[in-house]
């Protein structure tokens, strides 16, 4: 069944928590989230810390939308805009399963591993831009399938930030190759 967009009205580490093994889709490429980071408009590493603005605009509008921005100015990423305004659920990895060839096509020959395993490359592999920040998560190109079962989750800071890192919200599928990192053995949910 396709997520409703209520499913995103909820808090952002709920949120976070209940993506991992929803199928993402985007025109029908793309596969299980293994990994995703929760980020809240009251902590400095979100984008929305510091209030509106052009660029996180999508941060402040309906719930189950997109906010799609680019980081150092060559990546994309993906995020989920949830219940709280300014809060959002980076996708940062899934493991690649429909439209594999789409996927090599736009990223190169390499191991399926790394072929979704970080938000840069996500995007890439599915085809996502910035023409699609702002866009509804329940309407094409996008879908997003719910998870059959409740998933083990591994738990620990998020990355690739230096401010509010400490927060242990970043959410992985236990055991997955498909993660952008490895969590700490000892972190499960």
């Amino acid at each position: 069944m396709t997520l409703p967009a209520d499913f995103f009205a909820r808090d952002v580490v709920t949120v976070a928590r209940a993506l991992i093994g929803v199928t993402l889709l985007v025109d029908g490429v793309g596969g299980s989230i293994v990994e995703t980071e929760a980020y809240a408009a009251h902590e400095p590493a979100s984008h929305s810390f510091r209030g509106p603005s052009p660029r996180n605009a999508a941060m402040f509008g309906p719930v189950g939308h997109a906010y799609v921005y680019r980081i150092y100015g060559l990546h994309w990423c993906l995020n989920t805009v949830c219940g709280t305004p300014g809060s959002a659920v980076l996708i940062r990895s899934i493991e690649p399963v429909h439209g594999i060839e789409r996927m090599t096509d736009r990223r190169g020959d390499m191991p399926l591993r790394q072929l979704c395993a970080g938000p840069g490359r996500l995007c890439q592999a599915l085809g996502i831009g910035g023409a699609l920040d702002g866009h509804r998560l329940d309407a094409a190109p996008f879908d997003l399938v719910d998870a059959p079962l409740t998933p083990d989750l591994r738990i620990g800071p998020r990355i690739g930030i230096t401010k509010a890192a400490e927060l242990p919200w970043r959410f992985g599928l236990a055991g997955s190759p498909f993660l952008s990192r490895p969590f700490p053995r000892e972190q499960a949910s």
